[in-house]
């Protein structure tokens, strides 16, 4: 106080001039020293029906779903992912991610050590889980994929989140074009083979209507014909026997594989008598990431060889 004391008589013996300079440039200081105001947060509905307040552009992100880590990378954002699963294993540059666990039992401790002001979470994280997180001040945004158009939604809103809507807005147009190129071959045709889809096999357990899977099917040219069940049902072997799949497509454990082409039952399909059993990469149809639309070529070669080549990788 006495220095400021001291500082006005030093200006006002200089003239009022001098004085109201003063005033000025210290009203300056002063304000250029206060605390700058903080950009209010933006809000977002995820797919958990939460309200989700955004502060800023996040920094450090950590993704519970090897989709959602594919999407963060396929936008650029690799370098700001600080944590994943232990399931999280493309693209490479993933696995020298921090691991925190499972999607549904991740490492608490370790999340909050990361810091991170965003987690992504999808569809198989318990709510019990999430609410912990919550509980504990961590931003996180669900992600549930329904279908195609769906899955390219939630990139545009990961865009939207993280600031990359540019880089978003390139990506699902690219996919849309390789999606649509399949669609404008498939749409109109009459002949559609009866497909089977076989996530695993013991239980034997499938895709239905409401799934990226099935949109996968017909889209691809096909008829799923587990078309009238919904979600992930499971489904006895004289029920499929009974529908009699002309093309059955298997997620690429190599024991599902081998069961499709070994389960005694299935001799009486169409699909094993004309020898039409196929492995498809899970990770290319089961992910609703990026790597969908690869997933989609595949089902149209498998199911329409006469139409679609070999897709390339």
């Amino acid at each position: 106080m006495t220095l400021m004391k001291s500082f006005c008589k030093q200006i006002l013996a200089r003239g009022t001039n001098w004085f109201l300079v003063a005033l000025l440039s210290l009203a300056f200081v002063l304000t250029a020293c206060s605390p700058a105001e903080q950009t209010p947060p933006q809000y977002f509905f995820d797919d958990l029906g939460r309200l989700v307040a955004i502060n800023g552009t996040p920094q450090r992100i950590v993704s519970l779903a090897p989709s959602n880590t594919e999407i963060l990378f396929a936008l650029g954002l690799g370098d700001k992912v600080v944590g994943v699963t232990d399931y999280c294993d493309y693209p490479p540059e993933a696995l020298e991610k921090e691991k925190v666990g499972g999607y549904a039992d991740p490492d608490i401790e370790k999340l909050v050590a990361l810091n991170p002001d965003l987690i992504l979470v999808a569809h198989g994280t318990p709510m019990d889980v999430i609410d912990t997180m919550v509980g504990l001040g961590l931003t996180l945004f669900g992600i549930k994929t329904s279908d195609l158009d769906d899955a390219l939604n939630d990139i545009r809103r990961i865009g939207e989140i993280t600031d990359t809507e540019l880089e978003a807005q390139a990506l699902t147009s690219e996919m849309a074009v390789r999606i649509q190129a399949v669609t404008n071959q498939t749409e109109e045709l009459e002949q559609r083979p009866r497909v089977f889809y076989i996530v695993w096999h013991d239980p034997l357990w499938t895709a239905g209507s409401g799934t990226f899977i099935h949109e996968l099917i017909e889209k691809g040219g096909g008829v799923n014909i587990c078309g009238n069940l919904t979600g992930y049902p499971t489904i006895s072997i004289e029920e499929v026997v009974a529908r009699n799949p002309e093309v059955i497509i298997t997620s690429s454990w190599p024991s599902v594989y081998e069961w499709a082409m070994n389960e005694t039952a299935l001799n009486a399909t169409d699909a094993r008598q004309n020898g039409r059993v196929f492995a498809c990469d899970d990770n290319l149809v089961q992910r609703p990431g990026p790597r969908l639309v690869q997933g989609l070529e595949w089902f149209a070669h498998f199911i329409h060889p006469e139409i679609f080549e070999e897709p390339e990788d």
